[in-house]
């Protein structure tokens, strides 16, 4: 297979302040990840993260979800348009607090990953820590999967556990399945990339 030239080109979509998106740029920049980030996007404009990847000379979009009413595929549609802007090949999901619709996820397949604080497939969705600690569970942690229709369902590329203590509360051990997730996603994402590479070849 002959060696490709350029590095994939990522966008890392985010919601927020972005922590996961800032350990993924800083894997791509130092070469732990064969993938260049062109594009940080969020569907809201008050996303921390965009001011930070705005300091680091990377291109950012807003489109806010708010603006679609009901239209979720209007709205994806939108992201797309800029997707293809920047001529993006992959898509690292983290912390895009949006359900993608099928329209989007089978465009994607093969090539959109999330993180997700679970040990999944325990725990798909919202309160995962709370649902941890009220069942009893000895761990917790955090997955990263390929992204499917069904939320948080695709096969799982990689995982992180943390010791449930006796006194967490849901921020605690979000706190400590947080650390973890910092090292998974960059490790997780560098398998899909290579994955993707290999069937790209």
């Amino acid at each position: 297979m002959p060696e490709r030239e350029e590095p994939v080109r990522l966008a890392i979509f985010i919601s927020g302040r972005g922590s996961n998106m800032k350990t993924l740029v800083e894997a791509c920049l130092s070469g732990e990840i064969p993938a260049k980030p062109v594009l940080v996007l969020s569907n809201s404009y008050s996303a921390a993260g965009l001011e930070w990847a705005t300091e680091q000379g990377l291109p950012i979009a807003a489109i806010d979800h708010r603006a679609y009413g009901d239209d979720r595929e209007a709205f994806e549609k939108d992201i797309q348009d800029t997707l293809d802007l920047h001529n993006v090949e992959f898509i690292a999901l983290a912390g895009f607090m949006r359900v993608l619709t099928s329209w989007f996820t089978e465009k994607w397949q093969g090539r959109m990953v999330n993180i997700h604080p679970s040990l999944l497939p325990k725990y798909p969705g919202l309160h995962t820590h709370k649902r941890a600690i009220k069942a009893g569970d000895a761990e917790a942690g955090c997955s990263v999967h390929w992204v499917t229709e069904g939320v948080d369902e695709g096969a799982v590329i990689d995982q992180e556990k943390v010791p449930v203590l006796k006194d967490d509360t849901p921020e605690s051990l979000a706190d400590r399945v947080l650390e973890r997730e910092h090292l998974l996603y960059p490790r997780a994402l560098g398998k899909a990339i290579e994955d993707f590479l290999a069937r790209e070849g």
